[in-house]
């Protein structure tokens, strides 16, 4: 039987002095509920309640007993408030993981917003370009700028993302325009480190077919900022996401190139470890970037980009 279902059960006919009204109030039928009792007095092995054709009252074992299910009461009845109120405010401890640039530039000016509009709630934001086990590490939400693999875990878009091949006017001028991406094999590429294609990047041309190039070159950094600063330096060509490269295209400082070809990346999502009951705190803060980001990036809002 369920114990503590008929603890509340009992607790409910000594306050009423009736069955037939404490049925009404948990909503059962009144043979319910005496059958409730009787399993009860059975398991115990004791009388609860003294019974005549006009009263009811508890006996002395009852009345005991009735005083510690009065306490199990309660504390269900707190735990579905806490429960309750958990859902509806966002709290408590939120471990938050971004890409390095992507988190320093579009994530943390967010984080004082966030943590004025919930009050209980709490960040840890650790921005790095590694790429973390979400389960293992004990992360509640992690951005990821990618086309998405992992089905044990949940995701959401928050936003689009392209990535471009660019480099600076100065290395364009030394080793030639690349017009098709078979041309990319000649030139010195920049590579990322933690980049799921890796020497092997691919394109969708006007035309919609897939093209596969394999490109090789001298750096190959685990650090966006890194390959942002040597490409701004003419060491090389590189396929970097819009909102890293975005604001040195715009400035004239990069030059887009292969501009008739799509590579198909993926786009931002937000994931979480898979969990039947999503925590208040991690559908917040993703139903918040959502509205932040999902209409309109701010780095394709950028004038001249």
């Amino acid at each position: 039987m369920d114990m503590p279902g008929a603890m509340i059960v009992f607790a409910q006919v000594v306050d009423s002095r009736s069955f037939s009204a404490a049925a009404a109030r948990l909503g059962l039928s009144k043979s319910a509920v005496s059958k409730q009792i009787a399993k009860l007095e059975d398991r115990l092995g004791a009388r609860l309640l003294n019974r005549t054709t006009r009263t009811l009252s508890p006996t002395d074992a009852g009345q005991d007993f009735y005083e510690r299910c009065i306490r199990v009461a309660r504390e269900v009845e707190e735990a579905e408030r806490a429960i309750t109120h958990l859902s509806a405010e966002p709290r408590g401890l939120l471990r938050l993981n971004a890409p390095a640039s992507f988190g320093r530039e579009y994530l943390a000016p967010l984080v004082p917003e966030m943590l004025a509009r919930w009050p209980e709630l709490r960040i840890e934001a650790l921005f790095e370009d590694r790429f973390v086990d979400v389960v293992a590490e004990g992360f509640d939400l992690v951005i990821r700028i990618t086309r998405l693999q992992d089905s044990s875990l949940v995701a959401r878009r928050i936003a689009s993302c392209r990535r471009l091949v660019c480099a600076a006017p100065a290395y364009l001028e030394r080793h030639g325009v690349p017009h098709a991406p078979a041309d990319l094999a000649r030139h010195d590429c920049i590579l990322y480190s933690y980049a799921t294609d890796g020497n092997e990047w691919e394109f969708a041309g006007p035309d919609g077919r897939l093209e596969t190039v394999r490109v090789d070159g001298r750096l190959r950094a685990n650090s966006a900022e890194m390959i942002l600063a040597a490409l701004r330096a003419g060491a090389g060509l590189a396929l970097s996401p819009d909102f890293i490269v975005g604001p040195d295209i715009a400035a004239g400082r990069l030059v887009p190139l292969l501009t008739g070809y799509e590579n198909p990346f993926g786009a931002i999502y937000a994931v979480w470890p898979h969990n039947r009951n999503l925590a208040p705190k991690v559908r917040a803060v993703v139903d918040f970037l959502v509205e932040r980001f999902a209409r309109e990036p701010i780095w394709e809002r950028r004038p001249g980009f």
